[in-house]
């Protein structure tokens, strides 16, 4: 089969489907690979890396739909993409199905099979194709790079002869992959964290990184994880605990990492406007739901603002593309795997 990757088009978006090393591996899986010119570089991959690697340059997007049996991207195609699919072609892409119903039924009409990498089931036998799970774990590592980018202190304490700086103090709300990343990366760079999960089974998972676990005494059994790992919704009653819990860590919390979503829901607005007014002037909020509507009331999503207590919210929703060449390398590895097994 021929396996091409177009250049990515939607705005700000750096990592590519394939890069050299996986186009190498794909190649002694027997298919031959090809992809747009200049669709690596912004993830570090130069036209001559590819064809070192054996791959064949092509110079446009419409000549590489037309000579690939399977198409690899990481965006899901817009429109002036989507004229290209034709019969019996397989794309394999994030695609957001459930919002994306348009995009479906052009393919049924036209034929063309489409796998979406975020319908990837999160079980043991399908982690190696996990692209969510990848790429939340990119995710949760940079929302602690950029909070230390905006936060204006150590994150470690230390005792200098200027005097004693304290450790900042972080609170992470969601212990999925994003979470548990930003929990190991923030323990690690000597901060004292807090997190936070609906589901109590994590709370070992959280502890084994050396983060307090914020337990929650609750009598209503929410349910824990639904299939699959994510969170469940919760109940009103658990809501409000939840938010009368969070509304204590305010104020003596420095930097607050966001990650609650939930599969085809908005997200859940979990860091109100009181909260975020209790902070100290100076602290940061990174939103990594953001994309989805924020769980901060105030987050604008693909900006940063300060509001008038001198909080800093950041809501940009292209952190894995912030790290282009690691998370280009993951996902071209998961899309290696996913072709391997069709």
């Amino acid at each position: 089969m021929k396996v091409g990757a177009p250049k990515e088009v939607y705005l700000g978006e750096r990592r590519v489907a394939i890069t050299p090393s996986s186009a190498v591996q794909m190649q002694k899986l027997g298919h031959e690979c090809i992809i747009e010119t200049g669709a690596g570089l912004a993830a570090g991959f130069s036209d001559e890396a590819y064809k070192e690697a054996g791959v064949k340059v092509l110079k446009s997007a419409a000549a590489l739909w037309k000579a690939s049996d399977i198409v690899i991207k990481v965006r899901d195609p817009i429109k002036a993409e989507q004229k290209f699919f034709r019969d019996n072609q397989t794309l394999i892409s994030f695609l957001n199905p459930a919002d994306n119903e348009e995009l479906l039924k052009l393919a049924a009409k036209k034929g063309t099979n489409v796998i979406a990498m975020e319908m990837v089931p999160r079980i043991s036998r399908a982690q190696k194709m996990d692209a969510l799970s990848s790429m939340a774990n990119i995710a949760g590592y940079r929302a602690i790079i950029e909070a230390g980018n905006n936060f204006g202190r150590f994150f470690t304490g230390q005792i200098t002869a200027a005097g004693k700086i304290p450790p900042a103090k972080v609170l992470v709300v969601g212990a999925g992959v994003a979470g548990l990343a930003a929990i190991g990366t923030a323990t690690s760079l000597g901060a004292i964290v807090r997190a936070f999960d609906v589901r109590p089974e994590v709370a070992e998972q959280i502890e084994s990184l050396g983060a307090e676990f914020l337990f929650l005494d609750f009598d209503d059994n929410q349910g824990g994880a639904e299939t699959g790992g994510y969170a469940s919704p919760s109940s009103p009653e658990f809501r409000d605990k939840q938010l009368s819990l969070f509304l204590k860590q305010a104020s003596d919390i420095d930097i607050v990492i966001t990650t609650a979503l939930i599969p085809n829901h908005e997200a859940p607005e979990l860091w109100t406007k009181e909260m975020v007014e209790r902070m100290k002037p100076g602290s940061v909020i990174i939103d990594l739901a953001a994309e989805k509507g924020g769980n901060c009331k105030l987050t604008v999503p693909d900006e940063r603002i300060v509001t008038e207590n001198g909080v800093i919210i950041v809501g940009y929703i292209d952190f894995p593309s912030r790290m282009a060449n690691q998370a280009s390398t993951l996902y071209s590895t998961n899309i290696r795997h996913m072709i391997a097994d069709l």
